[in-house]
């Protein structure tokens, strides 16, 4: 028996499609089931990778007495969040303002308008840590709606009026002191001993990393530096980065990065792709590579687009598939050579994670004959780990993380000289371009080819016209700066607000209970800083002063979020840092050979900056209109803030 969710683009979705629970997908037609017969609605959210969305679904929603419950008292609806972002950002809005905090499974209950009375997170099938059950919760709630109707609509209301009291952003300038000041509480919130900010758990900091990087080569700041280098070599080194096949999990349970929440996201590897990229050096360039091979191994689709995430599970178990014992270390590489592993990998008897097994550190590279050694085991213990049950993967492919991937790669292929990182960022544009693009309109996620029926939000135009502007920077190929136009312009249109910030939505997208308008970073760039990012990107590509003035009016507008809150703010930080410097636009001219590839390699290694490469100049891409060499040798052009300077030929001039 399946549910109305069988007919769903969602993998997550499709997870529930066989629950006893007759589940809705989000849409009008089930608020008016549930109005017909006067129940309340159940919001259930969740994404397909995450652990405890799996573990309420098989305690609760794979229960046959709590699905009858679900059926006889309640309308139920189940939202994937990475399909439905805004309906996801406007209840979890709600959630935190009722009770301090929000997370996944997100569980909400609402009035036949769509306003909630009740929201948290997970609840256990059984009483715990003082939580009630969730069929006790289920009773309470069914209670109230039919004998306080009152209080319910009373609580619904000043909720709804909460929510909509919305004013505009405080705006003001973040110039060279705002990033300094910045940079300073950064230091103050930095771990000192594992990297990283904050405590436990701990998130790759990548918007920050690619701050810090930034602020660092602009002001040479040694604490900058300090932190960036230390973080990225920690992360680089700890469980939470797959040290046999790349890529890294969503974040670290502990403070020192050794037990990771084993899900593997694509938008967190798509960042970090390109800030190791960035950041370079032998570690660097390995993990850059390692992260670059294993999104086209694992996530990539049979499409050319990049798949949104692995699961943490494998047969009901986290972890399973990562994590080792010495006695499987012993069955796979013999007595000598396991030993030997074990002691690399700091692969303890104890374990480090669960059940005596270890997740796989690296906190040293073997030197000598050992890097050979270390070659040879990651080999074997990963073609051994391939034969053990995968977790699942969810593929469906959505814009925004697929925009970060193309960037990702492009930064990758092209400081790392690898064709194949090239070739596959343009076929995933190819694909965001042609499936994901329906009458000049972006929409989110695509599945087997098959667009979805979901509008873009923000999120998705600015990501992906930053990843056609690196397509633009990478290939040369002036169709990309048209298609990043188009977005940008479709970004301006509908979803700026009046004080210049954005909201996440379209203007004319469905109306929910508020219009949701996000400008902190999270574990992605919010939809107004990766819009920056691309408005400021494109202006140095064209001199278009009109989007140069959208990306200063809607940094102003998270002045005051830059300077309490730098840590949720790192992205829009990042591209003011890249701003204040002009951003540094460089055009490499001439024909192609050493000379060229050698100013090319350097302006490439310039943070921040917009570069473009060719053999002469061309009227298509504005930066490049009028770009001769210099007496027959390949010149750069540097350009800062419309002004530009003498064109160099010996890369030691360049920036």
């Amino acid at each position: 028996m399946v549910n109305r969710l069988a007919n769903a683009t969602s993998p997550y979705l499709l997870q529930h499609a066989e629950n006893p629970v007759h589940w809705w997908e989000w849409g009008p037609e089930a608020f008016e089931e549930a109005r017909a017969r006067n129940v309340p609605v159940l919001l259930s959210v969740g994404y397909s990778a995450c652990h405890w969305c799996h573990v309420m679904a098989h305690e609760s929603f794979e229960d046959e007495a709590t699905a009858a419950y679900l059926n006889q008292h309640f309308v139920s609806i189940k939202v994937d969040r990475e399909e439905r972002p805004d309906v996801d950002a406007v209840y979890m809005q709600a959630t935190t303002a009722m009770t301090g905090q929000g997370g996944w499974p997100m569980t909400c209950v609402l009035d036949h308008d769509g306003n909630p009375f009740f929201a948290g997170t997970y609840f256990p099938d059984r009483p715990r840590h003082g939580q009630p059950s969730f069929g006790q919760l289920l009773q309470a709630l069914v209670d109230a709606w039919q004998t306080r109707g009152d209080d319910v609509r009373r609580v619904a209301g000043n909720l709804r009026e909460h929510l909509n009291q919305q004013a505009a952003l405080a705006s003001g300038q973040i110039g060279a002191d705002t990033l300094a000041a910045a940079v300073a509480t950064l230091a103050g919130e930095f771990d000192g001993h594992h990297g990283g900010f904050g405590g436990a758990p701990k998130f790759p900091p990548s918007m920050v990393l690619e701050l810090l990087m930034r602020h660092a080569a602009r002001t040479d700041d040694d604490t900058a530096h300090a932190m960036l280098d230390a973080t990225c070599e920690a992360m680089a080194r700890g469980g939470i980065y797959d040290q046999l096949g790349g890529g890294f999990a969503r974040y670290s349970v502990d403070r020192r990065w050794v037990v990771p929440h084993f899900e593997k996201m694509l938008y967190d590897n798509a960042q970090l792709l390109g800030v190791y990229a960035r950041w370079g050096g032998p570690l660097g360039d390995r993990v850059a590579r390692e992260t670059a091979d294993f999104l086209l191994r694992e996530l990539r689709t049979a499409e050319g687009g990049f798949a949104s995430a692995l699961d943490a599970d494998s047969e009901g178990v986290e972890g399973k598939f990562y994590a080792w014992t010495p006695d499987q270390l012993v069955e796979v590489l013999g007595e000598e050579d396991a030993g030997w592993a074990a002691q690399v990998f700091e692969v303890t008897p104890e374990g480090t994670f669960e059940h005596g097994a270890s997740t796989l550190q690296l906190p040293q590279d073997p030197e000598g004959p050992g890097a050979q050694r270390l070659a040879d085991v990651r080999t074997v213990l990963l073609a051994a780990r391939e034969t053990r049950v995968r977790p699942e993967r969810d593929d469906k492919v959505v814009a925004a993380w697929n925009g970060q991937a193309i960037s990702g790669l492009c930064a990758a292929g092209l400081l790392l000289g690898e064709r194949a990182y090239l070739d596959a960022a343009v076929a995933a544009g190819e694909l965001l371009a042609t499936v994901h693009t329906v009458d000049r309109r972006l929409r989110r996620v695509s599945r087997d080819g098959a667009v979805g029926r979901h509008a873009a939000v923000l999120e998705d135009l600015g990501c992906v016209a930053s990843g056609y502007l690196a397509l633009v920077q990478a290939t040369g190929d002036a169709v990309w700066l048209e298609r990043a136009r188009v977005l940008l312009d479709d970004a301006l249109d509908r979803f700026r607000a009046d004080d210049g910030g954005f909201f996440d939505t379209g203007v004319d997208a469905e109306a929910l209970l508020t219009r949701p308008r996000d400008p902190s970073d999270n574990a992605s760039p919010s939809g107004l800083s990766a819009t920056v990012h691309a408005l400021a990107e494109y202006a140095a590509l064209t001199g278009s002063g009109r989007h140069r003035q959208a990306a200063e009016e809607a940094l102003a507008t998270v002045a005051t979020l830059a300077e309490r809150a730098p840590r949720f703010a790192g992205w829009s930080l990042a591209a003011a840092e890249a701003m204040l410097d002009g951003p540094l636009e460089v055009a490499v001219v001439g024909a192609p050979g050493p000379d060229r590839d050698a100013l090319e390699a350097r302006a490439r290694r310039i943070p921040g900056a917009v570069v473009v490469v060719a053999d002469g100049p061309r009227e298509d891409v504005p930066l490049l209109a009028g770009r001769t060499d210099v007496g027959g040798r390949p010149a750069a052009y540097v350009c800062r803030g419309q002004v530009c300077e003498r064109p160099v030929t010996d890369p030691a001039d360049l920036p």
